[in-house]
């Protein structure tokens, strides 16, 4: 079953800093076994370690990103993994420190709609529909989608959206503010790469530190929030040296920047 596993969740590192995941389950409109889950799981954690792996993308083959979690798995995955953090898709994409796209590609359906939350950045096409059917099949959200959605959309559109289980089309998700931009589908794996290539431009310790003090922040009060920000600038610019500030002020005036060497075809 790994191996199976493998082949339905495809993997693609280029030398650019971008790794690309794709749900390759095309047939069953990408539907979540337990073991594609975890590897999932897997693969997050392990790009999260990779110095060379700067961004992530995932993305879906076919018509669709996901249309959630098989249902020949759902004892299994709601039973068996909803305290398990490690086999916990959606918790370690959490965990993972580096910036992360998804490129919505179509159908997007209840644990597709929470992994694609779980996103930094969401690029729908404009085939993409987000649908969440919690209600209608008498599933318990575990992956954060009755939080998450109120707090991106709005809790009177959020209920529209969980209570009624009728889709959301991608220009609507895009004027909710729900995805970042809609795209023809012949463009959105390269627009989910401009967008990387836009993020591997600049500081990547600062990159990493400013997803975490936005997603972090977010989940707190706005006075907790801010105060969040005061003591992390503190630590960061407590722990800096002479000379990083001076590489600071020759990357400002534009003395130190160097042309970018082509590393891929990407």
């Amino acid at each position: 079953m790994a191996e199976e596993a493998e082949n339905q969740i495809q993997l693609e590192v280029f030398s650019s800093g971008i790794a690309i995941i794709t749900l390759n389950r095309p047939k069953a409109l990408n539907a979540l076994t337990r073991d594609m889950l975890t590897r999932l799981a897997e693969l997050f954690q392990e790009l999260d370690q990779r110095p060379a792996v700067k961004v992530i993308i995932l993305t879906g083959a076919g018509r669709a990103f996901s249309a959630g979690v098989d249902l020949t798995a759902a004892t299994a995955v709601f039973k068996g993994d909803v305290k398990n953090q490690d086999k916990d898709t959606v918790a370690q994409m959490e965990r993972c420190t580096k910036p992360i796209i998804g490129a919505i590609n179509g159908l997007c359906i209840t644990a597709g709609f929470e992994i694609a939350l779980t996103c930094d950045i969401l690029v729908a096409s404009t085939t993409a529909k987000f649908i969440d059917t919690h209600a209608k099949f008498g599933i318990f959200p575990s992956w954060g989608l009755s939080q998450k959605l109120s707090r991106v959309i709005g809790p009177h559109r959020a209920r529209q959206v969980s209570l009624t289980a009728e889709p959301v089309d991608a220009q609507t998700a895009e004027k909710w503010g729900l995805v970042n931009r809609v795209v023809n589908p012949t463009e959105l794996l390269d627009t989910a790469k401009a967008i990387a290539k836009a993020i591997l431009k600049n500081q990547e310790r600062m990159t990493l530190k400013y997803k975490a003090i936005i997603n972090d922040g977010f989940r707190l009060p706005f006075g907790e929030a801010l105060k969040l920000e005061k003591e992390r600038a503190y630590e960061y610019y407590a722990g800096m040296k002479p000379e990083d500030f001076a590489a600071m002020q020759d990357f400002i005036a534009g003395r130190s920047s160097k042309p970018a060497k082509p590393t891929s075809k990407l």
